[in-house]
């Protein structure tokens, strides 16, 4: 018989270790069963093998606590329980019949957080054990009193599947039977303080529709192998263009309502490749609450969106876009997570993923906290998330949000509202270990896939790799945002064209660091909200000039060392800032100047992609070489790009309304010149100044023995082939 105490506590919801009491147990030596089934009438008990009733359980009076003694036997019964729940009978298993989940091996490296994949191990895992079928649930709650899994099966109910602690890491586990795909459930947590904290999964692979918080059970996706194309298209030297996507607003259908997965992948993926990108980077698809978050604030770090389908739709997506030679980036958003209650905050009563200081632990602009990336566990769930997206659904790549307000403990602080780390300095070491940890990770496992850094700062050797100790170097990445070049060259674009001499510096400064980090130039949804108007709204001068200055833009930046990266609606000149509450104006393609730009950045892509001097060698100096950078009175640039089998191309850019006739550059072989993109061409709603075959004369000019006459066109970016001769 139990004690009244242990009754109490069972009662309550409020027992520590539940599996030492309910179950089978043996008792003076005789077998002793126990269930706690709150709203059952009775409980009869079922041989499995035989299917004969053996015992009836009788209620602990005051309680919904069964028990009973079994009939004598040496062996371990294998049983069901036979529930009258008034209404009807329901035969069941009893998860309190399963032994451990969890092996030694991986119970260590989850308490050293070294578990590269701790989703294996932790969160809802559809399965068979003894031949029955259920699922395993998992979940790190160290601080915790007690931990149940409730859910759709038991009535939402702590006291129905209290979970066993495994001391060694502060994980929780049990097996429920019968529950399976698409069950709904969360964690029910008890605190040190005694109160109740109701938790979505923090590994959960799917989640419930808002305003819903619930997680859904769903099998871990398999493992998508990785492939030499894949990596090769993710390499430095190759062509990288990039259309990045909002997906809820890209396209909407004719009732004003989202797309699913499949119905984008229909729709997106042939447009972005007859387009001639080579990847489209995705903002947030982790799960949020809130849709004005564009997803940046995540609450599901492992399940895809329900906005959009199940993570099987989202898996056909991404596999759909590799089959047509698309890659495929995330923005991932490791650098902050929000205050919902069923999120991650507080977690198990204590400041379990966040800072307990809210000087180091809450972002003071997002209203959001902050990881605390100096704790093993907290690091491990993060780096296992990068490696979950990339090895469980095939994507090519992260961006990574926010980097700055990671690297800085000061950063959108005050003097006195920051802590100093151990050095007294204002970087955030942990942070920074974090970052090199998961790119090393990364890299070493999944070598196909690239990560992207947004980093607004200059601090050093982002995209360097770190000391093979990880302890000092470069963080890591990939790739970096040229957030300096977009600033520059955007306030150089908004002055009138007449003033534009006397900023000559703004356009041609990028060209003084850009070999210093592998950069990729952005023109992200960051520049076209938040009151900044459209890419186009900020073109100075009249209709026809806002659309020459829109093109010539693309075509310097399609000349410039860098990868290439485009907000949706800006490769056909959107006329208004995007709004993520309706689909783009896609009807603007009935006009002409707007197809015009659309058609134009279709061409960049082609060439881009065909000519290896505009891209293979674009974070060394041997790919680039100056024409003229100096001549601020005309506001004209020119400039090589250049290849490792020496072939090479030259681009002019003119940033007024005047064209320049007679206008002589130097070049690096004689030869043949035609113009490959000419930005002013009439089919791109240009005037149609052109040049037509020109060859070289041997007129010294810019320091090279061959020279062109060339006629610059107004507000117009020209580029050129050599055919025939080599450089010199």
């Amino acid at each position: 018989m139990l004690e009244s105490s242990t009754v109490t506590a069972l009662m309550a919801g409020d027992h520590g270790d539940p599996f030492a009491v309910l179950g089978l147990h043996t008792h003076d030596e005789r077998w002793v069963l126990r269930a706690l089934l709150p709203g059952a009438v009775g409980v009869d008990v079922i041989d499995k093998a035989s299917g004969q009733n053996v015992a009836s359980l009788r209620r602990i009076v005051g309680s919904d606590v069964f028990e009973g003694t079994l009939p004598e036997r040496e062996d371990r019964l294998v049983y069901q329980l036979d529930v009258d729940w008034g209404s009807h009978h329901q035969v069941m298993e009893d998860a309190y019949r399963f032994s451990t989940l969890l092996g030694a091996m991986d119970l260590w490296l989850l308490a050293e957080g070294t578990h590269h994949r701790p989703y294996e191990q932790l969160g809802a895992h559809p399965t068979e054990i003894d031949g029955v079928a259920g699922t395993r649930f998992a979940v790190w709650a160290p601080s915790a009193r007690r931990v149940s899994v409730v859910g759709s099966f038991n009535n939402w109910d702590g006291r129905r599947h209290a979970m066993r602690v495994r001391s060694e890491c502060g994980v929780w586990e049990i097996f429920v039977p019968h529950v399976g795909p698409g069950d709904l459930y969360k964690y029910e947590i008890k605190g040190q303080d005694g109160g109740l904290r109701l938790k979505a999964d923090p590994v959960a692979f799917r989640a419930e529709m808002r305003p819903q918080t619930a997680s859904v059970v769903h099998g871990l996706p398999p493992v998508v192998p990785s492939t030499e194309q894949r990596r090769d298209a993710n390499a430095l030297g190759a062509a990288v263009s990039i259309y990045e996507v909002h997906l809820g607003s890209w396209r909407r259908n004719e009732r004003g309502e989202w797309l699913d997965y499949r119905q984008i992948a229909e729709q997106l993926i042939p447009y972005a490749k007859d387009m001639g990108f080579t990847h489209l980077e995705l903002l947030p698809v982790n799960e949020h609450p809130f849709d004005g978050s564009w997803g940046y604030q995540p609450t599901g770090m492992y399940a895809p969106t329900s906005r959009f389908g199940t993570p099987d739709d989202f898996r056909h997506f991404v596999a759909q876009a590799h089959e047509a030679g698309l890659g495929v980036i995330l923005d991932w958003v490791p650098g902050h997570f929000p205050t919902d209650a069923h999120g991650l905050g507080q977690f198990d009563g204590s400041h379990l993923y966040e800072h307990a200081d809210p000087r180091e632990g809450f972002h003071q602009d997002w209203q959001t906290l902050i990881y605390n990336y100096g704790r093993t566990e907290v690091r491990n769930f993060l780096i296992g998330n990068a490696l979950y997206w990339i090895e469980r659904y095939g994507i090519d790549g992260l961006r990574v949000d926010a980097v700055a307000s990671m690297l800085y403990r000061d950063y959108s602080r005050k003097d006195g509202e920051w802590i100093p780390n151990q050095f007294g300095g204002r970087e955030n070491l942990e942070a920074i270990d974090f970052m090199r940890r998961m790119n090393h990770i990364v890299g070493t496992q999944r070598p196909e896939a690239i990560t992207l850094a947004e980093e607004s700062t200059a601090f050093p050797g982002v995209s360097r790799p770190p000391a093979p100790d990880l302890q000092s170097g470069g963080l890591g990445f990939h790739y970096k945002w040229n957030m300096g070049w977009m600033n520059d060259t955007l306030r150089y674009m908004q002055q009138d064209p007449v003033h534009r001499q006397y900023h000559h510096g703004q356009i041609t400064f990028s060209l003084v660091y850009a070999f210093t980090e592998n950069f990729v130039l952005p023109l992200s949804h960051d520049e076209v909200v938040h009151g900044k108007g459209s890419i186009l709204q900020r073109m100075p001068g009249d209709e026809w000039q806002r659309f020459a200055n829109l093109r010539a833009y693309y075509g310097f930046m399609w000349g410039h060392p860098g990868k290439k990266l485009l907000f949706m609606g800006c490769e056909f000149g959107q006329g208004e800032e995007w709004h993520a509450e309706k689909g783009l104006p896609w009807h603007l393609l009935d006009y002409p100047n707007h197809a015009g730009v659309q058609r134009l950045v279709c061409d960049l892509n082609t060439v881009y992609r065909d000519f290896p001097a505009l891209h293979q060698l674009d974070f060394t100096p041997d790919g680039f070489g100056w024409i003229s950078h100096d001549d601020a009175q005309n506001s004209v640039l020119s400039f090589t790009r250049h290849a490792a089998d020496g072939s090479f191309v030259v681009v002019v850019c003119n940033f007024t309304p005047l064209p320049r006739t007679g206008y002589r550059i130097g070049v690096p072989a004689a030869g043949h010149y035609r113009e490959l993109i000419n930005t002013d061409a009439a089919i791109y709603g240009g005037s149609g100044v052109h040049n037509g075959l020109l060859s070289t004369e041997p007129v010294a000019s810019h320091g090279r023995e061959q020279s062109l006459v060339i006629t610059v066109p107004p507000l117009a970016t020209v580029m050129w082939v050599c055919e025939g001769g080599a450089a010199s």
